[in-house]
Parts: C-alpha cells; sequence; structure tokens
C-alpha cells in the first residue's frame, strides 16, 4: 500500500494562526458589540414571520421543488400542514413526497368564533406558512381549507357564513392560490373524502399505495369516527336491481393510483368522534338514572367525583337546573351505556353490519392480514397512559379497567400524569369508548395487532397529505 501523505490537523492550524495573530483593534470588537444588539433587537421585537421572510427573499430552492398548504379546520382547533413535494417539470415525472416542513396549530376551532373572528383565528397559521414557503413560490402554491366535523354540526347557514369570511380573508391578505376557488378551495370535506385522504396518507408514507397488500385506517375526531380499508374480494354481484338504493353504494370508493386501482370500503360516522360521543354518554345517564332528579349516578366517571356538567355549554337545560353527576367508577356498567349508544341492534338493510345499522363487510373474513393503523384521538387518549405503540385489544381493555377502577391512578408517581388524569375526569369515558368503539362496533378480534401512530417518519398521519397530493394534481390540470 502507497503511503498517504496525512493532511494537517485543522485544530493544530488554528493554533497556528492565532500565535501568529496581532492583537486585535478595540474598535472592531465594539463594532461586533453593536452589531450583536441590534440582531438581539431584531429578533426580540420583529415579528419572527418578517425576518424569515426577509431571509426567504436570499433563499433559492430546488426548481423542481413544490408546496401545498392544507388547513384542517377540526372541531377543536385548526392546523396547516406545509409540504414540499419533488416534480419537475418534465413530461412524465412523477409527483413525490418530500418533507412536511411545517406543522403548527391554533385552538379552538372555526366553530367557536363569529365570521370574522373564525378568519382572523387563522392569521397566525398563514404567516408562518408565508414565511416557510420560499418567496418566489408564494403565488403558485395552493391551498385549501377543509372543515370537518365541527361545521358540518353547526348548521348550513352559520358554517356558510364562516367560510364566506375566511375566503375573503385568505384571497385579499394571502398570495397563495387557492384552487377552486371559495366553493372547492374553502369548503367542509365530505366525510368520506376525509376517510380516504387519510387512507392515501398512510399508504403512502408506508410504501404501499399501488400494492395488493395496503393498511386499514380508523380515525377518531372530535365529532366523527372513519374507517376505510381495501376489502378482500369485495364484490356487489349478489345484489338486485335494488342496487341503487341500497347503502353499500354510498361506502364504495374506486381509486385510482398509476396502474394500481383500489377498490376501498369507507364510511365516516358523523356524531361518534369522541366529543360527540361524550355527549351522548352523559344523555343516556341523564335519560336512565333512577337517582335523584339534581345527582345523577355515573359509571364513567371516577369514584366519588361530583361533577356538575353543562352538556350542551350555555343554555343547557340540565345546567341550568343545577343536575350534577356523582361518579361511581363501575367499568362493567360504562361499558353497557357505551354499548347502548353503539346500537349493534339497529336495523340493519345490507348484512352484515357494523354499528348503528352501517353496512361493513367483516374484517375477520374481508381484511385478515394487512396492518391496521388507528390514530388522531385513538393515539392522545391512549399513548399518555403507556399503552405500547403495537397492542391488541385485552391489553386496552387491561388498562381501561386499571383507570376506571382507579388502580392506574394509585400507581402514578410522575406529577404531571397525576394532574392530567385528575384534572380531565373522563379519562374512564374515553378509554372505555375507545375500546368498545375497536372491539364490539368495528368488531376487531382479540388477536390482531393494532398500530397507533400520531406520525409515520415523521409525518403527521391523518386526511391531509392525501388531500394535499389531490390539491396538486387540481392545481397542475387547472
Amino acid at each position: 500500500m502507497k503511503n498517504r501523505k496525512i493532511p494537517h490537523s485543522p485544530y493544530k492550524m488554528l493554533r497556528q494562526s492565532a500565535k501568529g495573530a496581532k492583537t486585535a483593534s478595540p474598535w472592531g470588537r465594539i463594532v461586533i458589540a453593536i452589531v450583536g444588539v441590534v440582531l438581539a433587537m431584531v429578533v426580540v421585537f420583529v415579528p419572527e414571520s418578517t425576518w424569515l421572510s426577509f431571509f426567504n427573499v436570499f433563499h433559492t430552492s430546488d426548481p423542481c421543488s413544490k408546496y401545498a398548504l392544507m388547513v384542517d379546520a377540526g372541531s377543536t382547533g385548526s392546523r396547516i400542514h406545509v409540504y414540499q413535494f419533488h416534480q419537475c417539470d418534465n413530461k412524465g415525472d412523477s409527483l413525490r413526497f418530500h418533507d412536511e416542513i411545517l406543522f403548527k396549530q391554533t385552538i379552538p376551532g372555526l366553530s367557536a368564533y363569529d365570521p370574522a373572528g373564525a378568519a382572523e383565528s387563522l392569521d397566525s397559521l398563514m404567516d408562518a406558512a408565508l414565511a416557510k414557503v420560499p418567496k418566489q413560490h408564494h403565488q403558485r402554491t395552493p391551498i385549501s381549507v377543509k372543515a370537518t366535523a365541527g361545521l358540518r354540526l353547526l348548521g348550513n347557514e352559520q358554517s356558510e357564513a364562516i367560510l364566506d369570511a375566511v375566503y375573503e380573508r385568505l384571497a385579499t391578505r394571502y398570495p397563495f392560490t387557492i384552487v377552486g376557488g371559495r366553493k372547492e378551495g374553502v369548503t367542509i370535506m365530505d366525510g368520506r373524502d376525509e376517510g380516504v385522504y387519510a387512507w392515501i396518507t398512510v399508504n403512502s408514507l408506508l410504501g404501499r399505495l399501488g400494492t395488493n397488500s395496503t393498511a386499514a385506517i380508523f380515525d377518531l375526531g372530535g365529532g366523527s369516527t372513519q374507517i376505510v380499508f381495501e376489502p378482500k374480494d369485495w364484490n356487489t354481484q349478489h345484489l338486485d336491481d335494488h342496487t341503487d338504493k341500497l347503502p353499500l353504494l354510498d361506502h364504495k370508493y374506486v381509486l385510482k393510483h398509476d396502474t394500481h386501482t383500489h377498490t376501498l370500503y369507507q364510511h365516516s360516522y358523523l356524531g361518534y368522534g369522541l366529543m360527540e360521543a361524550r355527549k351522548l354518554v352523559h344523555q343516556q345517564i341523564l335519560a336512565t338514572s333512577s337517582s335523584s332528579a339534581h345527582q345523577k349516578e355515573h359509571p364513567c366517571l371516577p369514584h366519588g367525583l361530583n361533577w356538575a356538567h353543562k352538556l350542551g355549554g350555555e343554555g343547557d337545560q340540565h345546567g341550568e337546573h343545577g343536575t350534577s353527576f356523582v361518579g361511581v367508577g363501575m367499568p362493567d356498567d360504562c361499558q353497557q351505556v357505551i354499548d347502548q349508544i353503539l346500537d349493534k341492534n339497529a336495523m340493519c338493510e345490507t348484512a352484515p353490519c357494523s354499528f348503528n345499522g352501517v353496512h361493513q363487510p367483516t374484517l375477520t373474513d374481508s381484511f385478515k392480514e394487512g396492518p391496521i393503523y388507528i390514530f388522531s384521538y385513538f393515539f392522545d387518549r391512549t399513548q399518555p397512559l403507556g399503552l405500547p405503540a403495537q397492542f391488541r385489544l385485552p391489553e386496552l381493555a387491561a388498562l381501561t379497567d386499571k383507570v376506571c377502577t382507579g388502580a392506574y391512578l394509585d400507581g402514578v408517581t410522575d406529577p404531571d400524569l397525576r394532574f392530567e388524569l385528575l384534572d380531565r375526569p373522563e379519562w374512564c369515558l374515553d378509554l372505555t369508548y375507545i375500546y368498545r368503539l375497536l372491539s364490539f362496533g368495528y368488531e376487531l378480534p382479540d388477536d390482531r395487532v393494532i398500530r397507533v401512530a400520531k406520525k409515520i417518519d415523521g409525518v403527521e398521519t391523518g386526511w391531509c397529505l392525501g388531500a394535499a397530493i389531490a390539491l396538486l394534481d387540481d392545481y397542475v390540470s387547472s
């Protein structure tokens, strides 16, 4: 082997240059100090979006970079996702996801405001996006605002007024392109699209889109819950000539990706999100409890808790009359209440059905092997309590029982977690609902591995990435 000349150590060279350096002028130090003070004042007193935008002027990006902005206007808060993709303008170059370069959220959701306040509530999200996307891309970056169950439940007149105000503010204050105008670009998303976009997101991140081995997804929001999967050999040949009157067609979603066609089952249960489920449980207790008029025993609340709770917020009739719940912490009775609101006895027009009379191919027969992913409130309510990222339903059942009986709290030494459990009295209710929704409602078998994930490869699960991919497609073709 030939001898290679080893270069001088950079540390040795640095020391040698320091020895030969002359003593610096004191004026140089003064100038450096003044510059440092000015920069510090800029950072402290100038809004972040302003100075970041200034540096963006000098930023040059890959000419093949494309950006898309997706605002998730959910029932409990608004979130912006800024995605970066790679696609050169050459014919035939496919769109490739690169990174999520910004995620920012604000609370509460649009439905908590009047129209003007709702529009203004998005300013902090939009300003952050303005600073993050290179300036030369601003006018050719598409944006869409998609509201979900919160505005669906608000009513048509109020929700339309809010969306009109949001559109006007985005169109007049920000340079991004609202694809489809007011009716398509700032809109309430159809529940079926919410689930399918989430399915696209997860399977894209897993590298399973366009394959014969896709993942099933279960999403739990505040106002609704979605299920989407690709059933094996799902067909409608056994139906008669009146298929247009059957609910089956509402669940079928044909998705084409490159040369592959995915035939999906999907359904969005409006009113069965976690926040709406809480209301249903409380209403059921009030309607069936035999305890006194002003105090109702509640099996899904911690033993000994006395909780004055207004079901409908301001003006709720129960709140006005001073009705309160007294927690008795009885897991079996809590489970029975939740099973009642899932209503497995509802009329099933097209068998088999999951719950509330909704048709669904059974997962044990039509989806035996693919991975199952759950996210959103499924993640938020289980992971702080230590449920593994991969689990089976008996593990969730054991955790739920420990929380409902109080045994879990007895073993908590972390002060923050202990405060969270004591400050949020509906932990038992939430966990029981999640467990019964998966086991009793959707009929997932006990031996099936379930993966709970907030992110995959650093990117949020949920519908936003899938919707952004569709948004870019619409923008290019428009």
